[in-house]
């Protein structure tokens, strides 16, 4: 599978936004891309006042997006907030090649920001693109290393992480060079790590550090964009190298867990079977 993370610097509307999605999804399709990536709430931006969306809001935008989605034939993840009914969720939103919405993860590890907003998820991401299992956290929850041993123990084998940094400079800048979890991640889990995150100033003196980055199970750097500027990063997939294997011996030793880890799995493939269906999708 080839892989590709957008690095974004958001628009002030959701107008704005669409068009730059439709804008690097062109730019994914003529790198040869099946599956593209896009930051956390990449459909507003993450300082948008969420206060004033409306569910048609993110209906309409939803819609657009699996438009493109089905115009490109392409795999697509995109950071949206979604409603339930009244509930806002920080979700991660993935339709596939034809238009259809696959998945739908809510954030369950929010942020003190977060919370004025939206209300935690209650699920562990869990799906697949052309046949290949996947998982996914947003943001923060690079946290907690529960969330993707999860999800490698129940099969998946590629990592998507959307991110939106809001920092100050000087722990914007404390994150570049890898300074941020993720090599530890993939390697640990012995699976592919696709990390897209926004760039630059982000408006009231908070900074996001960029470097989105595709990282293989050996903990090496696939693609890597920069600090400063948007980009789209692709890189191919050897799948036979993400085995899944130190999740997987998890699941044996020691052997006073296994039997809670397998009943821990069968809640988390339960949860995921109405991953779309919960929420207000177009």
């Amino acid at each position: 599978m080839r892989v590709a993370a957008v690095q974004m610097k958001f628009a002030p509307t959701i107008e704005g936004n669409l068009a730059k999605i439709a804008a690097a999804l062109e730019q994914a399709r003529r790198r040869r891309a099946d599956a593209v990536l896009f930051p956390e709430c990449a459909v507003t931006g993450y300082s948008y006042d969420f206060r004033k969306l409306r569910p048609s809001d993110v209906r309409d935008a939803l819609k657009v997006l699996r438009g493109l989605a089905r115009h490109l034939g392409l795999n697509l993840l995109v950071g949206s907030p979604v409603y339930s009914g009244r509930t806002l969720y920080n979700a991660l939103v993935v339709i596939d090649r034809a238009g259809r919405f696959v998945h739908c993860y809510a954030k369950c590890q929010l942020t003190d920001l977060d919370r004025e907003v939206f209300t935690p998820g209650d699920g562990v991401a869990l799906f697949s693109l052309d046949g290949v299992p996947c998982t996914a956290i947003l943001c923060h929850e690079r946290r907690y290393p529960e969330l993707p041993r999860l999800g490698a123990m129940a099969g998946a084998r590629i990592l998507f992480h959307a991110n939106a940094g809001l920092d100050s400079w000087s722990v914007s800048k404390t994150k570049r060079g890898g300074c941020d979890g993720v090599d530890a991640r993939a390697f640990e889990n012995a699976i592919y790590y696709v990390f897209a995150n926004s760039v630059g100033p982000q408006g009231g003196g908070k900074w996001s550090a960029g470097d989105s980055k595709i990282v293989a199970p050996d903990r090496s750097r696939l693609a890597l964009a920069d600090n400063e500027r948007e980009s789209v990063i692709a890189a191919e997939l050897d799948l036979t190298q993400a085995t899944g294997k130190y999740a997987k011996e998890s699941l044996q030793h020691p052997g006073f867990l296994a039997p809670h880890w397998k009943r821990m799995l069968r809640d988390v493939r339960r949860r995921v079977r109405d991953s779309v269906s919960r929420f207000d999708l177009p």
